[in-house]
C-alpha cells in the first residue's frame, strides 16, 4: 500500500459523521374511553348475563318434568277420547276446580266438602303412624341391641309382616267395635314393621369400638342410647319413618273404603257409586299429592336432625 492511498484512507475514515446514540424515551400509551356511554353499560351488560344464565338454569330444570306432565296429559286425552265414560284431562280439571271452590262445606254427616274428608283421613294416619313410632322405634333398638331379643322377635316378625295390612281390619273390628279405631289398628300395623327393622338393623351395624369404649367410660344405659346409638342409627330409623308414613297413606282409602265414615277412601267409594269418575280421579291426584307432601315433611326433618 503506497502512502498516498493510506493518507486517503485514512482522510476518509475521519471525514465521517459520529452518529450519537439517543436513549429510548418511554413510550406512554394513553387510552381513552371511547365513550362514557359503553362505560355506563358495562354493568347492565354484566346484570343481562346474570339474567340469562339464571333463566337458562331454570329453563333447564323445569323442561324434564313439564315434558314428562305434557307427555302423561296427552296419553290420558288419547285414552279418554278412545273410552266411553272416562273424562279427558280439561273435564277433570274443570271439575277440581268446582270442588275445591268450596271444600268445607257440610251439607250432612254423609255429604262433606272434600277438605272435611282429607283431614279426617290425615286425622287417623297420624294417630296409627304416632302410635307405630311409640312402639316400633324402641322395639327396634332393644331387638337391635341384644342378641336375645332378636333371635326370639325374628321368627314373628318374619311370620306377621307379609301379611296384608287389610287382612287385620276384621280383627281390628272384632276387637275395638268401631271402624274409626279399626282404621286406625290397620295404620298402625302397616307402620310398624319398617321402623322396627330399620332401626333394629341400625342398632346392629354401630361399630363395636363404640360399644367398647362405652363399656371403659362406664356409660349408663340412657347415655349409651343418647350419646351412642341414637346418632349412629338417625339415619336408619328415619328411613323406616318415611317408608311406613308412604303405607300408611297408602292403606287409608282402602281401609276407609271398607269402614266407611269420613275420609278420603270413603269419598272415592261414595263417588264411584254415584258413578262421578272425574271426582274419583281427582281423589287420586289428592292421594299422590299429600303423600308427596308427607315424605317432603319427613326428608326436611331428617335433614334438621341429621347427625352427619
Amino acid at each position: 500500500m503506497s502512502v498516498v492511498s493510506f493518507n486517503k484512507e485514512k482522510t476518509m475514515q475521519t471525514s465521517e459523521p459520529t452518529v450519537k446514540t439517543v436513549p429510548a424515551k418511554p413510550v406512554v400509551a394513553v387510552v381513552k374511553p371511547l365513550s362514557t356511554t359503553a362505560t355506563a353499560a358495562a354493568p347492565l351488560l354484566q346484570k343481562r348475563g346474570a339474567w340469562a344464565a339464571t333463566a337458562k338454569r331454570v329453563f333447564e330444570w323445569l323442561l324434564p318434568p313439564v315434558t314428562g306432565l305434557l307427555i302423561f296429559a296427552a296419553i290420558w286425552a288419547t285414552v279418554s277420547a278412545l273410552t266411553q265414560g272416562l273424562p279427558g284431562p280439561v273435564k277433570t280439571w274443570q271439575s277440581a276446580v268446582e270442588l275445591f271452590s268450596d271444600p268445607f262445606y257440610i251439607n250432612n254427616p254423609n255429604d262433606m266438602g272434600i277438605g272435611w274428608n282429607i283431614l279426617n283421613s290425615l286425622k287417623r294416619v297420624a294417630t296409627g303412624f304416632a302410635l307405630a313410632a311409640v312402639v316400633g322405634i324402641p322395639m327396634g333398638f332393644v331387638i337391635g341391641r341384644y342378641a336375645f331379643m332378636s333371635r326370639m322377635a325374628a321368627p314373628i316378625i318374619s311370620l306377621l309382616k307379609p301379611v296384608s295390612p287389610l287382612a287385620w281390619l276384621p280383627i281390628g273390628l272384632l276387637v275395638f267395635k268401631a271402624a274409626n279405631p279399626a282404621a286406625i289398628w290397620v295404620i298402625f300395623i302397616t307402620a310398624v314393621w319398617p321402623m322396627i327393622i330399620n332401626t333394629a338393623v341400625g342398632v346392629s351395624k354401630v361399630p363395636q369400638d363404640y360399644m367398647n369404649v362405652a363399656k371403659v367410660l362406664n356409660l349408663s344405659e340412657w347415655k349409651i342410647v343418647t350419646k351412642i346409638l341414637l346418632p349412629y342409627v338417625m339415619p336408619y330409623m328415619m328411613t323406616g319413618v318415611r317408608l311406613s308414613i308412604g303405607a300408611a297413606w297408602l292403606v287409608i282409602v282402602a281401609a276407609e273404603m271398607l269402614t266407611g265414615g269420613v275420609g278420603i277412601g270413603f269419598w272415592v267409594w261414595d263417588e264411584w257409586n254415584n258413578l262421578n269418575v272425574e271426582h274419583i280421579i281427582i281423589a287420586i291426584f289428592i292421594v299422590g299429592i299429600v303423600g308427596l307432601l308427607l315424605e317432603q315433611c319427613l326428608v326436611l326433618v331428617a335433614k334438621r336432625y341429621s347427625y352427619e
